[in-house]
């Protein structure tokens, strides 16, 4: 039986069970901190919560310990590189899923056998001046059969915006920081 893939992501960098507790179930959670080393027990804790709460849990650029952990995925940031993602004997269920800005990153995430690729930043974003725009977007999107979601600067004001793109489905920070409803 083929299960349908998330289509809606919100990165944390920190684990605040109350706040996840809000969001829609069908929110799936990808854990991104590269300022701290991943603490396995840490790594756990969220795992078993967002199995209470029947979500998805990805862990950001670390397949080892996510393969070891037996996380649902994990998730290649666009400076990942690294090809050899089936050396570590990838599990049936784990799903690995990668970020790209670019067309050569969008054959990396290929080469890496992702399952969604995260193209962005759509809009404009705080860190970057640089954004793609809906049409760019699109642009970029169509160059993959992979299922792309929309990655970068999504809020209230723009959200309606997403319809414009083809894409399979969204991530954020600031919009689910936001406490925006879907």
């Amino acid at each position: 039986m083929h299960k349908k893939l998330p289509n809606i992501f919100y990165f944390i960098d920190t684990f605040e069970k109350n706040y996840i507790r809000k969001l829609n179930h069908n929110v799936s959670i990808i854990f991104r901190n590269y300022h701290i080393k991943y603490n396995e027990k840490f790594i756990v804790d969220i795992k078993q919560f967002c199995k209470t709460q029947n979500r998805k849990f990805f862990l950001s650029n670390n397949l080892k310990l996510a393969l070891k952990l037996n996380l649902d995925g994990v998730y290649l940031p666009s400076f990942n590189k690294c090809l050899n993602t089936r050396m570590f004997g990838v599990k049936k269920n784990f799903m690995i899923i990668g970020s790209a800005h670019n067309i050569k990153e969008i054959r990396i995430k290929e080469q890496q056998k992702v399952k969604l690729i995260f193209i962005s930043p759509l809009f404009a974003v705080k860190k970057n001046k640089q954004f793609l725009n809906p049409i760019k977007f699109n642009l970029l999107a169509s160059k993959t059969s992979k299922k792309v979601i929309a990655l970068g600067g999504i809020n209230r004001l723009n959200f309606k915006k997403l319809k414009m793109v083809n894409a399979y489905g969204f991530a954020g920070i600031s919009y689910f920081n936001n406490n925006y409803n879907l």
